[in-house]
């Protein structure tokens, strides 16, 4: 099918703005290639050239050789984390490919999502961290009292990063100010005698930070071919990380001068804990939902496959199998339900696989290493590895989980030859418009 120039570009634009929208809020580069090519191959454009970095898509159509090339780029604009504009750019360029709708419906759906905004009220947003903060710190064995204060610890660090993301301060200084306030509040609770290790507050929330970086997109962009990107991508997650532990540590040494000893951390509660550690990860997994726009429908799935996650990887650990294995079985377990479950809500995968993954993150296994590099213990240094084993065994599981659960069929095989690595979001088969 031949196509003008004009009408050409408009394709392109089409392609580079829903891929833009998908990068920005965490997808993988080879589902972002992968969706962007589908809709150029759909229209017929067959010499179509796809380039994905970090902060630019560039999109270049080979015409007639006679014929100059036609190029358009686009620049990546960060955006807060929004799970439902991803659910709708999923659904847009299926009923796209289905030729349910036609290009100027499709441009004029995508605009509608661009300029619509957050349909959820902020006040809910900042309940959802809350949310993950006191799950977490249930799962941890937290009383009721260092639940209440991980939860209003949450809250206060969501009001206080979000004045400073206005400004367009660097995450580095915002994950400071972040792990500042939470072990501030750590030393007020202990000052106070809260009668439970007020440590908990700490590494709950210190999940509550980990939990919005891009860490399983770094990942799976190494692990699909894409190492410019996931270099950048890992960049950034490391940056991010050693703001909180720059802000982590500063509030120890704050507790150190006044008197203050939080301790190294606990241990992991036992295994009669299980059901609070069950209902704890629910609600981490939930909160996160709610805290990036996940559809509501999708909220008590991912409660549970979250609970489920946590519930099995603490029953590993307890049956002295190590941390970054059992994260890492319970992660893959993630990716394999997920995958199913995501295409009988139609939604992407991703929107389930992220927040249930977060009450895995290792916010314990990080506050010990700082407590112990801060005693001048070189167990710090093994606490430390351990936690980045977890991390890269969290989001390695969940990819592997979400290859396997993919048909094998031809067509997919074929597909995923051309990918390179199993898919998060997108479509998973580009059909051609018949003339």
């Amino acid at each position: 099918m031949t196509t003008s120039a004009p009408q050409t570009l408009r394709i392109m634009d089409l392609a580079l703005r829903a891929g833009e929208m998908l990068l920005s809020n965490g997808a993988g580069t080879a589902d972002v290639s992968a969706t962007m090519s589908s809709i150029a191959r759909h229209f017929g454009l067959r010499g179509t050239y796809v380039d994905v970095t970090y902060i630019m898509l560039t999109m270049v159509h080979d015409q007639q050789l006679d014929e100059p090339p036609l190029i358009l780029r686009r620049n990546v604009v960060r955006r807060e984390t929004d799970f439902e504009d991803v659910t709708a750019i999923d659904r847009l360029v299926s009923d796209l490919l289905n030729d349910e709708i036609d290009l100027d419906e499709a441009r004029s759906r995508l605009a509608s999502i661009s300029a619509s905004g957050h349909a959820r009220p902020r006040w809910v947003v900042i309940g959802g961290a809350g949310l993950v903060g006191a799950g977490v710190a249930m799962m941890l064995g937290g009383e009721a009292m260092v639940t209440a204060i991980a939860f209003l610890a949450a809250v206060v660090i969501e009001y206080v990063r979000r004045p400073l993301e206005v400004r367009r301060l660097p995450d580095f200084y915002i994950q400071v100010v972040g792990g500042l306030c939470a072990s501030l509040i750590a030393v007020t609770a202990a000052a106070a005698s809260v009668p439970s290790p007020p440590s908990l507050v700490i590494a709950a929330n210190i999940v509550v930070l980990l939990a919005g970086l891009g860490l399983m997109g770094a990942i799976q962009d190494a692990l699909t071919g894409y190492h410019l990107t996931a270099v950048a991508r890992l960049l950034e997650v490391v940056l991010a990380t050693g703001g909180i532990v720059a802000g982590v540590s500063g509030g120890i040494m704050v507790g150190r001068m006044l008197g203050v000893d939080l301790g190294s951390g606990t241990s992991w509660p036992d295994i009669s804990h299980l059901p609070f550690v069950t209902i704890g990860a629910g609600l981490a997994a939930a909160g996160f939902a709610v805290q990036t726009y996940a559809p509501w429908s999708s909220v008590p799935v991912i409660a549970a496959i979250g609970a489920g996650a946590g519930a099995l990887s603490a029953a590993m650990f307890q049956n002295n199998i190590d941390r970054p294995w059992a994260a890492g079985i319970a992660a893959f377990l993630i990716g394999v339900v997920s995958y199913p479950a995501s295409r009988a809500l139609r939604i992407p995968a991703l929107v389930l696989v992220v927040p249930a993954i977060v009450p895995l993150l290792p916010g314990l296994t990080i506050y010990r290493s700082l407590a112990q590099l801060s005693e001048e213990s070189l167990s710090g240094i093994f606490a430390g590895i351990t936690a980045m084993a977890v991390a890269v065994a969290l989001a390695a599981g969940v990819i592997l989980g979400e290859y396997a659960a993919q048909p094998l069929g031809r067509e997919t095989r074929r597909l995923e030859r051309r990918l390179s690595g199993p898919r998060l979001v997108g479509p998973f088969r580009a059909k051609s418009r018949r003339k």
